[in-house]
């Protein structure tokens, strides 16, 4: 069966005829145009642009002009530009259903051949031509170079043991064709931080050994300090991170400030492929001013009216603070759903190097005696004012999936029964504090790594400290930077973390069940298994514990079903394994996400979900058709 993805609806396909030569100018951007810097709108534009009807949902046709102001807290977190931006060759809508976006459309067959239609005219940032040798470029020059990709093709373009048959149709046209079904595929096109299967080949091919001249780049590599051609390449390459402000971009809004600085300034993208109903090409705002202050300063700041648009960094106990400012700073704080599975989640970490925590961290019994040990009540109440819920770290209420049970199993506070399955192990011998002993003689001590970024995380640690203590178990935390944070973890260094719950806590049974399945390095339970799948065997540990087994060949059958009930049966068992084995100890979830906004921005919606995956935060409500009143 062939069906077709379409990005506009009937109504905005009508206007598109007449948009591209019926568009006015964007003022900040006439003076260039003038000048000749520029072409007119009709020649930046694409012959078919992507139309944003804003009466669908309710927004307005906006003004252009000013800028957004955004605080974060460090040099990395400038990408969140293009996590907000979110233009993708397909993006999820608010009901998180795909659309093409960059694409004009997609034919799909059988869920195994997919046929990408460019958008003809559709330009970089720099106003050169996208076409589909961006995409061979990557597939031939970088996916498939040993030099610049010494593991392969990214593991989400591999079924089995097969990866596509890429062909080039035409400059606006492209297949990659695989011979069972890769549901991964297009979800994978439109994440947050997005699978990029296309580079800039007119900019990139003067860093690549095959194409540029050898002195030139040569120079280049010593000017770098890097160790060659393929370091600098790679360094260069780098779309979702925003580094490099030579790089030509597909997003709304373009980085013009190199890092490292304490400000950066996000420009518009003078080719950037949509416009409203009325011709107008988005963005309406000029440009998006990133800065970069002490993470714990951000609340404060958001307070005295420093931002225009803030969740980041933001916590629900900051709420009455931000809620104080309102009137005299002129924001508003709205608060959103978020869609992770679990507000806080512990990890414990099953490729442990430590041989006397694997073995006791792998036991079934241990694990359930750890969640049903902790006081989700008490958590909920002193830490979330009671406005959160109990839960595992599963799938969300909200979630076609969810099951009651898969909330509650192992997640109730029963300390005896606890106390029970620990003394069922033989870990009956305690020390003179209380402490049960492990079977190395050493007492039970559990260190919990964290990132050193939230006093939340603290706050909850505490409290499951008291608890645990109750059980015989003592617990610490050690926090460090995140980097040090993930290497200890990823190198089984750590015996436990605390981190969110799963970033998609929404899925339906057509959306990949990876983040359950032990597929990549930084889920914080499996890291080695995961490290394992992602270098197809190069690195890390092959899973040996039979349920994760199990979850790998529940994913291949869920990948392998033509029809929906194959899927929703794979995705019930991985969600039932998930129940009874609590990999992961989820401790409250439904907590809200405050947005500050400031009262000039308009078509933020008044609720939404802040969520990672699917939705990209604000990416979803497209933030290029926000705008600010004069």
């Amino acid at each position: 069966m062939k069906t077709r993805l379409f990005s506009r609806s009937i109504f905005a396909i009508l206007l598109t005829t007449g948009i591209a030569h019926g568009a006015s100018e964007v003022p900040v951007l006439t003076e260039r145009v003038s000048a000749g810097e520029l072409p007119s709108i009709d020649l930046r534009l694409p012959n078919n642009p992507r139309v944003i009807d804003l009466d669908l949902d309710g927004r307005s046709v906006g003004q252009y002009g000013g800028e957004i102001r955004l605080l974060m807290g460090t040099n990395k977190d400038i990408r969140m530009a293009n996590v907000y931006g979110y233009a993708r060759l397909l993006t999820y809508d608010t009901n998180f259903e795909l659309h093409p976006d960059i694409l004009e459309s997609i034919d799909i067959e059988q869920g195994s051949v997919f046929t990408l239609h460019l958008r003809e005219g559709h330009k970089w940032s720099d106003g050169e031509p996208f076409t589909t040798e961006d995409f061979r470029y990557y597939w031939e020059d970088v996916a498939n170079s040993e030099l610049l990709s010494p593991f392969g093709p990214n593991k989400t373009l591999q079924v089995g043991d097969e990866f596509p048959t890429v062909t080039i149709i035409d400059p606006y046209t492209i297949k990659y064709a695989w011979s069972k079904p890769n549901p991964y595929f297009l979800p994978a096109l439109a994440g947050a931080r997005p699978l990029y299967i296309y580079q800039p080949a007119h900019y990139m091919k003067q860093f690549h050994g095959n194409y540029a001249d050898t002195n030139k780049l040569n120079e280049m590599v010593l000017d770098a300090a890097v160790r060659n051609w393929a370091s600098l390449h790679t360094r260069k390459a780098r779309q979702y991170k925003a580094t490099n402000v030579d790089l030509p971009v597909l997003q709304p809004w373009i980085n013009s400030t190199p890092p490292p600085s304490d400000r950066f300034v996000f420009k518009r993208n003078p080719y950037f492929h949509r416009v409203d109903q009325s011709g107008q090409q988005l963005p309406y705002v000029d440009q998006l001013v990133i800065n970069i202050v002490s993470k714990s300063l951000i609340p404060a700041k958001t307070g005295s009216g420093e931002a225009d648009l803030q969740a980041r960094y933001l916590r629900l106990d900051n709420y009455t603070f931000l809620k104080e400012g309102e009137a005299r700073n002129d924001f508003t704080v709205r608060l959103w759903q978020k869609g992770t599975g679990a507000q806080i989640a512990l990890y414990p970490n099953l490729n442990s190097n430590n041989p006397a925590w694997r073995q006791l961290v792998r036991d079934i019994r241990f694990r359930r005696a750890l969640s049903l040990a902790v006081d989700r009540s008490e958590i909920n109440n002193v830490v979330y004012f009671g406005l959160g819920a109990e839960c595992a770290n599963t799938v969300l209420s909200a979630s076609p999936l969810f099951q009651e049970d898969y909330r509650t199993k192992w997640a109730q506070f029963d300390i005896d029964q606890a106390n029970a399955l620990l003394d069922e192990m033989g870990l009956t011998e305690r020390n003179e504090n209380g402490i049960r002993l492990m079977s190395d003689g050493l007492p039970m001590e559990v260190i919990v790594q964290t990132a050193g970024e939230s006093t939340e995380q603290t706050d909850v640690l505490e409290l499951i400290h008291d608890t645990w203590r109750q059980i015989g178990v003592k617990l610490y935390s050690k926090p460090s930077q995140r980097e040090v944070f993930r290497d200890r973890v990823f190198s089984g260094g750590a015996m436990m973390a605390i981190w969110s719950g799963v970033d998609n806590g929404l899925p339906t049974i057509n959306e990949s069940p990876a983040e359950f399945v032990p597929v990549a390095q930084d889920q914080l339970q499996w890291p080695k298994w995961g490290q394992y799948y992602e270098t197809g065997g190069n690195a890390g540990e092959a899973p040996d514990m039979p349920s994760a087994q199990r979850l790998l060949e529940l994913r291949d059958q869920w990948q392998m079903a033509l029809e929906d009930s194959g899927r929703e049966s794979a995705w019930r068992e991985i969600l039932n394994i998930h129940r009874d084995q609590v990999f992961s100890v989820g401790v409250v979830c439904g907590v809200l996400q405050p947005v500050a906004i400031s009262n000039k921005l308009q078509n933020v919606p008044e609720e939404g979900v802040y969520s990672w995956s699917p939705g990209a935060y604000f990416g979803s409500y497209q933030p290029d058709t926000f705008w600010m009143k004069p």
